[in-house]
């Protein structure tokens, strides 16, 4: 049974951790500024500012990282896991975590998005929802007051209907099934069956696109998915035909641009929880 932790009060402490690349130490700054105006105890990680000393595509050593957001979740009084930014590195954590004593501790808000997709996809497996969300060290953050609205309402003031002005219908139908997905280049892991999945990525040519989600169909990773919502492929190539050619003949309801991931005023999307995706009305609605 999923259980959402319960929202954010004012006084509420949170820690921000940087699982995969290096933080602009301005960005990161202002984002924490944003965060102390919503009346959070705002605390940074140990090894948040870290740079690893031979591979500076990482903020700081695997293991380091990986205690940050164990010391983090185990904390009682912390009750959100806000992520600094994305890059790469969040895979290189997951064999460094006890995932069975993080899915037995007391559930917390977890928020992140882009390469922080690995870190969702583990917890979810495990039965911890999670935000798929604006990151607070960016400038998608920092400089975006929408993506910014978005985030504190999910986090204070939950709200259960998700759309955008561009939202499209490719397939109508409506489905219901445990939301799932994030970046397309960092799913793997086979989804729950009957999932929503909720795909998006940047900056990858159509043709790389087209390898991900070949490689998808082929696994099987589609076979029980009940519906597709379609986020940002933003600095990607072309997607239309491609999506037509690849995901319209599964059939299932599928809605595109529906505003998450790499785009501006970023939605913030619980995944690992029941919803129901109306095609038609291209919304996607978490159910309790």
């Amino acid at each position: 049974m999923t259980h959402r932790p319960a929202p954010l009060r004012q006084g509420d402490r949170v820690t921000v951790i940087a699982p995969a690349g290096p933080v602009h130490p301005g960005l990161l700054t202002a984002g924490i500024a944003i965060l102390r105006t919503w009346g959070l105890d705002v605390h940074t990680a140990d090894h948040a500012h870290d740079v690893h000393p031979t591979l500076p595509y990482l903020a700081g050593h695997d293991v380091d990282r990986a205690a940050d957001l164990a010391k983090a979740w185990h904390d009682p009084d912390v009750k959100a896991v806000i992520t600094a930014r994305g890059g790469y590195g969040s895979q290189r954590l997951l064999d460094h975590l006890d995932w069975h004593t993080l899915a037995t501790a007391p559930t917390k808000h977890f928020t992140g998005s882009s390469d922080t997709t690995a870190l969702h996809t583990e917890f979810t497996r495990r039965g911890i929802p999670t935000l798929f969300a604006p990151m607070i060290g960016t400038s998608a953050f920092v400089h975006d007051p929408q993506a910014q609205e978005h985030l504190r309402r999910a986090l204070f003031h939950p709200h259960d209907t998700h759309t955008s002005p561009r939202a499209t219908t490719l397939v109508g139908g409506k489905a219901q099934g445990t939301t799932t997905g994030g970046c397309l280049t960092l799913l793997d892991t086979p989804p729950p069956p009957g999932a929503i999945a909720l795909l998006e990525d940047i900056a990858e040519d159509t043709y790389a696109l087209d390898r991900l989600l070949t490689r998808l169909l082929r696994t099987g990773w589609f076979d029980t998915t009940a519906a597709i919502a379609l986020g940002s492929w933003t600095a990607c190539g072309p997607t239309a035909d491609l999506v037509h050619d690849r995901l319209t003949p599964l059939g299932i309801p599928l809605v595109a641009d529906l505003g998450f991931g790499h785009t501006g005023g970023q939605l913030t999307i619980p995944l690992g929880v029941h919803a129901e995706l109306d095609a038609d009305n291209t919304t996607l609605t978490i159910l309790p």
